[in-house]
Protein backbone atom coordinates (compact mmCIF):
# COMPACT_ATOMS: atom_id res chain seq x y z
CA UNK A 1 0.00 0.00 0.00
CA UNK A 2 1.50 3.72 -1.37
CA UNK A 3 1.00 5.73 1.75
CA UNK A 4 3.48 8.33 3.17
CA UNK A 5 5.38 6.26 5.33
CA UNK A 6 6.05 4.18 1.90
CA UNK A 7 6.87 7.18 0.03
CA UNK A 8 9.26 8.95 2.73
CA UNK A 9 10.56 5.30 3.25
CA UNK A 10 12.20 5.54 -0.18
CA UNK A 11 13.35 8.82 0.03
CA UNK A 12 15.12 7.78 2.84
CA UNK A 13 16.70 5.26 1.13
CA UNK A 14 17.59 7.51 -1.82
CA UNK A 15 19.82 9.38 0.32
CA UNK A 16 21.35 6.99 2.46
CA UNK A 17 22.02 5.60 -1.11
CA UNK A 18 23.66 8.65 -1.68
CA UNK A 19 25.07 9.30 1.89
CA UNK A 20 27.01 5.42 0.97
CA UNK A 21 27.95 6.16 -2.58
CA UNK A 22 29.61 9.63 -2.05
CA UNK A 23 31.16 8.80 1.17
CA UNK A 24 32.74 5.35 0.19
CA UNK A 25 33.79 7.59 -2.96
CA UNK A 26 36.05 9.50 -0.88
CA UNK A 27 37.47 7.48 0.83
CA UNK A 28 38.19 5.15 -2.15
CA UNK A 29 40.05 7.83 -3.40
CA UNK A 30 41.86 8.85 -0.22
CA UNK A 31 43.44 5.07 -0.87
CA UNK A 32 42.61 4.08 -4.08
CA UNK A 33 44.36 7.45 -5.50
CA UNK A 34 47.96 6.83 -3.90
CA UNK A 35 47.79 3.20 -4.95
CA UNK A 36 47.22 4.44 -8.33
CA UNK A 37 50.32 6.87 -8.65
CA UNK A 38 52.66 4.60 -6.93
CA UNK A 39 52.02 1.75 -9.51
CA UNK A 40 52.82 4.34 -12.63
CA UNK A 41 55.60 5.31 -10.66
CA UNK A 42 57.42 2.37 -9.67
CA UNK A 43 56.33 0.37 -12.58
CA UNK A 44 59.38 -0.59 -14.90
CA UNK A 45 59.24 1.70 -17.44
CA UNK A 46 58.41 4.37 -14.33
CA UNK A 47 59.34 7.61 -12.76
CA UNK A 48 61.34 5.56 -10.14
CA UNK A 49 61.09 1.85 -10.90
CA UNK A 50 60.80 -0.10 -7.40
CA UNK A 51 59.95 -3.99 -8.12
CA UNK A 52 59.44 -4.63 -4.92
CA UNK A 53 57.33 -2.08 -4.01
CA UNK A 54 55.42 -2.17 -7.79
CA UNK A 55 54.73 -6.05 -7.05
CA UNK A 56 53.28 -5.84 -3.86
CA UNK A 57 50.39 -3.09 -5.01
CA UNK A 58 50.44 -5.48 -7.79
CA UNK A 59 49.42 -8.40 -5.89
CA UNK A 60 47.21 -6.61 -3.04
CA UNK A 61 44.86 -4.55 -6.09
CA UNK A 62 44.26 -7.53 -7.82
CA UNK A 63 43.19 -9.76 -4.88
CA UNK A 64 41.19 -7.75 -3.33
CA UNK A 65 39.09 -7.15 -6.82
CA UNK A 66 38.85 -10.45 -7.47
CA UNK A 67 37.06 -10.87 -3.86
CA UNK A 68 33.21 -10.58 -4.80
CA UNK A 69 31.75 -7.47 -2.93
CA UNK A 70 29.26 -10.07 -0.80
CA UNK A 71 32.03 -12.02 0.50
CA UNK A 72 33.97 -9.26 1.16
CA UNK A 73 31.60 -7.33 3.34
CA UNK A 74 31.42 -10.53 5.25
CA UNK A 75 35.17 -11.11 5.51
CA UNK A 76 35.82 -7.78 6.84
CA UNK A 77 33.28 -7.46 9.47
CA UNK A 78 35.63 -7.73 12.35
CA UNK A 79 37.31 -4.53 10.89
CA UNK A 80 34.18 -2.88 10.50
CA UNK A 81 33.44 -3.35 14.29
CA UNK A 82 36.70 -2.19 15.46
CA UNK A 83 36.19 1.43 13.10
CA UNK A 84 32.16 1.82 13.31
CA UNK A 85 31.36 -0.06 16.41
CA UNK A 86 28.67 -2.37 14.67
CA UNK A 87 28.82 -4.70 11.42
CA UNK A 88 25.32 -3.50 10.08
CA UNK A 89 24.13 -0.30 9.08
CA UNK A 90 24.88 2.55 6.26
CA UNK A 91 27.98 3.67 8.23
CA UNK A 92 29.46 0.72 8.71
CA UNK A 93 28.89 -0.31 5.14
CA UNK A 94 30.77 2.19 4.27
CA UNK A 95 33.62 0.17 5.58
CA UNK A 96 33.61 -2.82 3.16
CA UNK A 97 32.75 -0.08 -0.04
CA UNK A 98 35.66 1.77 0.47
CA UNK A 99 38.09 -1.31 0.73
CA UNK A 100 36.44 -2.49 -2.60
CA UNK A 101 36.35 0.41 -4.11
CA UNK A 102 40.35 1.60 -3.39
CA UNK A 103 41.92 -1.33 -5.87
CA UNK A 104 39.36 -0.87 -8.25
CA UNK A 105 40.14 3.26 -8.11
CA UNK A 106 43.87 2.85 -8.42
CA UNK A 107 43.66 0.90 -11.41
CA UNK A 108 41.48 3.37 -13.31
CA UNK A 109 43.81 6.13 -11.91
CA UNK A 110 46.86 3.76 -13.13
CA UNK A 111 45.11 3.70 -16.60
CA UNK A 112 44.77 7.60 -16.93
CA UNK A 113 47.97 8.21 -16.16
CA UNK A 114 49.54 5.98 -18.31
CA UNK A 115 47.77 7.84 -21.42
CA UNK A 116 49.66 11.08 -20.65
CA UNK A 117 52.28 11.43 -23.14
CA UNK A 118 55.42 10.51 -22.39
CA UNK A 119 57.00 13.24 -24.40
CA UNK A 120 55.40 15.80 -21.87
CA UNK A 121 56.83 13.68 -19.11
CA UNK A 122 60.09 14.06 -20.55
CA UNK A 123 60.19 17.57 -21.63
CA UNK A 124 59.37 18.36 -17.63
CA UNK A 125 62.07 16.51 -16.25
CA UNK A 126 64.57 18.41 -19.33
CA UNK A 127 63.38 21.30 -16.85
CA UNK A 128 64.85 20.06 -13.91
CA UNK A 129 61.17 19.55 -12.91
CA UNK A 130 61.42 16.78 -9.60
CA UNK A 131 58.88 14.10 -9.25
CA UNK A 132 56.17 15.40 -7.16
CA UNK A 133 56.00 18.50 -9.59
CA UNK A 134 55.81 16.22 -12.39
CA UNK A 135 53.03 14.00 -10.72
CA UNK A 136 51.03 17.17 -9.86
CA UNK A 137 51.61 19.47 -12.42
CA UNK A 138 51.78 16.90 -15.17
CA UNK A 139 51.01 13.38 -15.00
CA UNK A 140 47.62 15.02 -13.03
CA UNK A 141 46.95 17.64 -14.95
CA UNK A 142 47.29 15.95 -18.61
CA UNK A 143 45.31 13.16 -17.25
CA UNK A 144 42.61 15.15 -15.33
CA UNK A 145 39.51 14.73 -18.50
CA UNK A 146 40.46 11.00 -18.29
CA UNK A 147 40.31 10.54 -14.15
CA UNK A 148 37.37 12.58 -14.24
CA UNK A 149 35.48 10.35 -16.53
CA UNK A 150 36.87 7.09 -14.72
CA UNK A 151 35.58 9.00 -11.16
CA UNK A 152 31.86 8.99 -12.66
CA UNK A 153 31.91 4.83 -13.94
CA UNK A 154 33.11 4.28 -10.24
CA UNK A 155 30.55 6.12 -8.67
CA UNK A 156 28.33 4.06 -10.88
CA UNK A 157 29.87 0.95 -9.59
CA UNK A 158 29.82 1.78 -5.80
CA UNK A 159 26.41 2.91 -6.19
CA UNK A 160 25.85 -0.88 -7.63
CA UNK A 161 28.11 -2.13 -4.54
CA UNK A 162 25.93 -0.08 -2.21
CA UNK A 163 22.71 -1.87 -3.12
CA UNK A 164 24.15 -5.16 -2.94
CA UNK A 165 24.58 -4.52 0.63
CA UNK A 166 20.96 -4.66 1.40
CA UNK A 167 21.21 -8.33 1.41
CA UNK A 168 23.50 -8.47 4.73
CA UNK A 169 21.29 -5.32 6.34
CA UNK A 170 23.57 -2.29 4.88
CA UNK A 171 20.45 0.03 4.18
CA UNK A 172 19.20 2.48 1.80
CA UNK A 173 17.56 1.27 -1.44
CA UNK A 174 19.29 -2.03 -1.41
CA UNK A 175 17.68 -3.00 1.85
CA UNK A 176 14.47 -2.08 0.63
CA UNK A 177 14.21 -3.96 -2.68
CA UNK A 178 14.81 -6.67 0.09
CA UNK A 179 13.24 -6.68 2.36
CA UNK A 180 10.00 -5.51 0.65
CA UNK A 181 10.53 -6.72 -2.97
CA UNK A 182 12.06 -10.02 -1.89
CA UNK A 183 11.08 -11.13 1.32
CA UNK A 184 7.14 -9.75 1.93
CA UNK A 185 6.97 -10.18 -2.17
CA UNK A 186 5.78 -6.25 -3.06
CA UNK A 187 6.69 -5.98 -6.53
CA UNK A 188 5.96 -2.95 -6.33
CA UNK A 189 8.53 -1.37 -4.26
CA UNK A 190 11.22 -3.78 -6.06
CA UNK A 191 10.68 -1.97 -9.22
CA UNK A 192 10.84 1.27 -7.53
CA UNK A 193 14.60 0.80 -5.97
CA UNK A 194 15.27 -0.64 -9.47
CA UNK A 195 14.12 2.46 -10.88
CA UNK A 196 15.69 4.71 -8.22
CA UNK A 197 18.91 2.78 -8.47
CA UNK A 198 18.94 3.62 -12.96
CA UNK A 199 18.08 6.93 -12.25
CA UNK A 200 21.07 7.99 -9.67
CA UNK A 201 23.66 5.95 -11.85
CA UNK A 202 21.87 7.99 -14.74
CA UNK A 203 22.24 11.32 -12.86
CA UNK A 204 25.70 10.85 -11.51
CA UNK A 205 27.15 10.15 -15.14
CA UNK A 206 25.33 12.83 -16.58
CA UNK A 207 27.12 15.32 -13.86
CA UNK A 208 30.10 13.34 -14.24
CA UNK A 209 30.29 13.71 -17.91
CA UNK A 210 28.92 17.25 -18.19
CA UNK A 211 32.27 18.45 -16.26
CA UNK A 212 34.13 16.59 -18.02
CA UNK A 213 33.16 17.59 -21.02
CA UNK A 214 33.48 21.51 -19.94
CA UNK A 215 36.75 20.64 -18.44
CA UNK A 216 37.91 19.67 -21.85
CA UNK A 217 36.85 22.11 -23.56
CA UNK A 218 38.57 24.08 -21.27
CA UNK A 219 41.78 22.37 -22.18
CA UNK A 220 41.44 23.16 -25.64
Amino acid sequence: MWDNATIMMLVEGTFVTLYMTLVSTFMGYVLGLPMGIALVITAPKGLRPNKIIYKILDVIVNIVRSIPFLILLILVIPLTRIIVGQSYGPTATIVPLTLAAAPFIARMVESSLLEVDPGVIEAAQSMGANIWTIIWKVMLAESRTSLLVNATIALGTILGYSAMAGAVGGGGLGDIAIRYGYYRYQTDIMLVTVVLLILLVQLLQYIGMTISKKLDKRIR
